[in-house]
């Protein structure tokens, strides 16, 4: 039977217990281990990263370890006053390769590690398409697919591609109700303000009979909910240490408790910048000094019930990534 929602969303307790079997991939470490790959103009590769040193940094992360690589979803960087967002710019701006078209191409050229979307904006795509494009890419990697998802925040983008910027977290839960259950049944019928989806189907299946996980990367109370409602695996960055993210944790708990989730169910995970030999400056406020101190600052997060790290190199090379080798011997022996 189709899995179908009304416009204002089903009942936050019987659907936080169809989630309840998560499907976050296992990591045979405490912590599993995620490096954040340049995918922009002036990023932390030094310059222009073109596909062949993503994959080449791919590679070389598989090789060490990693058990993922995380690939941003924008179209362009504009630095704004007050922004949030600081990356070195040119005048026009910096351009970024296309997520998922990237995720792709890794998929068919790696073996083992998996490859996720930190995180793809439910604002650049027709939910449905979404939930296609993740289908495809996990069919093609032989399973190892993570649907990284979000609302979004850099306006100019929005602006500068035609992407309305308003109510975007109920664009944000609309985009869900769709996606969620086209990769979990295959199936969904739902009419929403933003979106609809008329008795949609997700076929043929891919290699996982209930579809890719779902993270998602935010912390506002509303959004917080739907997390507890939809997503295996919640995603907070960049901090330089584990007690920042005391109060979202204890935040996330209340969420799910609010749906009827049990907290346990929901995997967490975050993300700090790394001031690797080098250092360029383009990733602010890392996490810096010998590989002990390093691995020790990534301990914190683990001993706060950390499931997953997103390490973001800076520089990112395949040389800086072999260094990092490591930082993962020293957490995983910790």
């Amino acid at each position: 039977m189709p899995l179908t929602h009304d416009a204002n969303g089903d009942d936050d307790r019987s659907l936080a217990l169809t989630i309840q079997e998560n499907r976050w991939p296992v990591s045979t470490r405490p912590m599993g281990l995620g490096a954040i790959l340049p995918m922009a103009e002036n990023s932390a590769f030094g310059g222009t990263p073109h596909f062949s040193d993503i994959l080449a940094m791919t590679r070389t992360a598989e090789a060490v370890g990693f058990d993922a690589v995380w690939i941003i979803d924008h179209f362009l960087f504009r630095t704004e006053p007050g922004s949030q967002f600081q990356m070195p710019t040119s005048d026009e701006g910096n351009g970024v390769w296309e997520c998922f078209a990237t995720m792709a191409g890794l998929a068919s050229a790696t073996e083992r590690i998996q490859i996720g979307s930190l995180v793809a904006c439910t604002g650049f795509r027709n939910p449905g398409l979404v939930a296609k494009m993740t289908e495809t890419i996990d069919d093609i990697s032989g399973g190892r697919v993570i649907l990284g998802l979000g609302a979004g925040w850099h306006r100019p983008e929005y602006d500068a591609f035609g992407y309305p910027y308003d109510h975007r977290v109920s664009r944000f839960e609309e985009a869900m109700a769709i996606i969620h259950p086209l990769l979990r049944t295959g199936q969904v019928d739902f009419a929403g303000e933003f979106f609809q989806a008329r008795d949609a189907f997700n076929q043929p299946r891919g290699p996982r009979a209930t579809g890719a996980p779902i993270l998602v990367g935010s912390s506002g109370p509303r959004m917080l909910r739907i997390i507890a409602r939809y997503a295996d695996a919640w995603n907070t960055v960049w901090h330089g240490d584990a007690e920042a993210i005391a109060q979202q944790l204890t935040a996330l708990d209340e969420a799910c408790h609010e749906v009827g989730r049990d907290p346990a169910t929901l995997v967490r995970t975050a993300g700090g910048n790394i001031a690797m030999p080098g250092y360029l400056g383009i990733r602010p406020n890392p996490i810096a000094g010998e590989p002990e101190a390093i691995a020790e600052v990534i301990l914190g997060f683990r001993a706060r019930g950390i499931q997953h790290f997103v390490a973001g190199l800076d520089p990112c090379t395949p040389q800086t990534i072999e260094q990092f080798a490591r930082v993962i011997e020293l957490v995983d022996a910790g």
